[in-house]
């Protein structure tokens, strides 16, 4: 098959475009490399710089793709609050912009890498995809319009539209950016550094962790499984962790005792996080298949940057 992976250059974009590429499929990545490194990419990707804005480099690089991945986004919550009109820019307008260049260029079928960031919070659970969602910020509230975009346009335009709200991904080749960095990369750096570990209110509040491969694989089942046009579907471990737990791991896999610190003058965000996975099993015959601590013991074996800093 022939796709168009957008964003295909960042963390989970680089890991989808390898894997597809090693399949023997033709990969085509389109990635501004505001956070997306090329270098990751391999030698079996073709790699085009620009951003989905570009409508008339879309229509070229759209021409005879079977599948689009839609990963291109900014995804940062707190710098959401700062930066609305950024996240609506980039995450509403360029979906809407990309998804005309599809529609023109008669794509069968497109995947968005969704989030549940979407969910905010909810009195029950494990989230339902039929839950009536909560979006806390920016950031969720441009994810969930995407989402609609995709699919009303995909429904007008005779497109298969896929929506997965990706949970807490991790693993490696994830960017640990000097501000506000995802926890698992950024506890891992500290506990391997020996610094200190900042956890903000009580710690109790709980994730949803999904390791790298285990998201890949729902990305590539989602692009030709059956049945599955217009729906949403959430992709996570299913597992639900607090961060004082996500603390024990660390220490564990990495042998070390970093200092904890408590800042309880800072907001810990959506309480509770966990994903209902059982819609994925049925469409998607997804099962997560890494735990957490192997994913930890995985991140810190596979990525340069922790091999450099364990040495």
């Amino acid at each position: 098959m022939k796709y168009l992976i957008t964003g295909g250059a960042g963390f989970l974009g680089a890991a989808l475009s390898n894997r597809l590429a090693g399949q023997g499929h033709q990969v085509t990545v389109l990635d501004d490399c505001s956070t997306g490194d090329p270098d990751h990419l391999s030698a079996d990707v073709t790699f085009s710089k620009g951003n989905i804005s570009d409508k008339t480099l879309l229509w070229t690089l759209l021409q005879d793709v079977d599948c689009v991945f839609h990963l291109a986004a900014r995804v940062s919550v707190p710098e959401s609050l700062l930066f609305p009109s950024g996240y609506n820019h980039v995450n509403v307008g360029g979906t809407v912009t990309l998804m005309e260049a599809v529609r023109d260029t008669h794509v069968r079928r497109i995947v968005l890498a969704s989030s549940g960031a979407i969910y905010g919070d909810q009195s029950q659970i494990p989230y339902q995809e039929i839950f009536e969602v909560k979006p806390r910020s920016p950031y969720a509230v441009s994810k969930l319009a995407a989402e609609h975009y995709v699919r009303t346009i995909g429904l007008q335009a005779g497109i298969e539209a896929v929506c997965l709200r990706i949970f807490n991904a991790y693993g490696p080749g994830q960017r640990i950016p000097p501000s506000h960095p995802p926890i698992i990369p950024s506890y891992l750096k500290h506990a391997l550094t020996n610094s200190s570990i900042v956890i903000h209110g009580d710690g109790k509040q709980t994730r949803d962790y999904i390791y790298v491969d285990d998201v890949v694989n729902a990305m590539v089942t989602a692009s030709t499984a059956v049945g599955v046009d217009q729906e949403v579907i959430n992709i996570g471990s299913g597992v639900e962790t607090s961060v004082l737990e996500l603390v024990r791991l660390v220490r564990l896999v990495t042998g070390r005792k970093p200092e904890e610190i408590f800042n309880p003058h800072k907001s810990a965000g959506t309480l509770r996080m966990c994903a209902d996975i059982s819609k994925a099993y049925e469409k998607l015959n997804f099962l997560p298949m890494v735990p957490l601590e192997t994913g930890l013991r995985l991140t810190i074996e596979k990525d340069p940057l922790f091999k450099a800093v364990s040495a």
